[in-house]
């Protein structure tokens, strides 16, 4: 086996969380799922610094890992939804350690994902693995300011 082969195999992997894009039905939700379980279990005590610098290193291997993928599976093919991870983690950024503000920024994430308002939409024809992870990292965005804003309404 070729290192090209090996490293495309080792970038599949990884853009595709392992077996969770292969699901056969809504991989990216499942994409989402995992990301708020992982978020929940290891990432919500962190500092607001090393949160934003696990994104930031995490958007990076998404970038590398899903334009490699997209090679062997095609321009932003289903399996690939690391970018789910890093969105959802982006739309967790706003929400305090509790089950309902998660769950809202689940279905918000989802709901920005999927309408794609602009700029999301456009954002997805950026060259290689930016037009995979852009989106998410705005639908991401655009559901935290949503929380942002729930929180301020709620807490005054």
């Amino acid at each position: 086996m070729s290192t090209e082969t090996a490293s495309r195999g080792i970038a599949t992997r990884v853009a595709t969380l392992g077996p969770v894009g292969y699901l056969p039905i809504a991989p990216g939700t499942w994409g989402s799922g995992v990301a708020v379980v992982i978020w929940w279990f290891g990432l919500s005590d962190l500092n607001h610094t090393g949160y934003w610098l696990l994104i930031l290193a995490v958007t990076a291997l998404a970038l590398w890992s899903s334009h490699r993928a997209e090679r062997s599976l095609g321009r932003d093919a289903r399996p690939i939804v690391i970018d789910e991870l890093v969105g959802q983690w982006t739309a967790l950024a706003a929400c305090p350690i509790k089950l309902l503000p998660v769950v809202l920024a689940f279905f918000l994430f989802r709901g920005f994902d999927i309408w794609k308002p602009f700029p999301v939409r456009s954002s997805q024809r950026l060259p290689g693995g930016w037009g995979v992870v852009a989106d998410d990292i705005l639908a991401g965005g655009y559901a935290a300011l949503v929380m942002l804003i729930i929180r301020w309404l709620w807490l005054g």
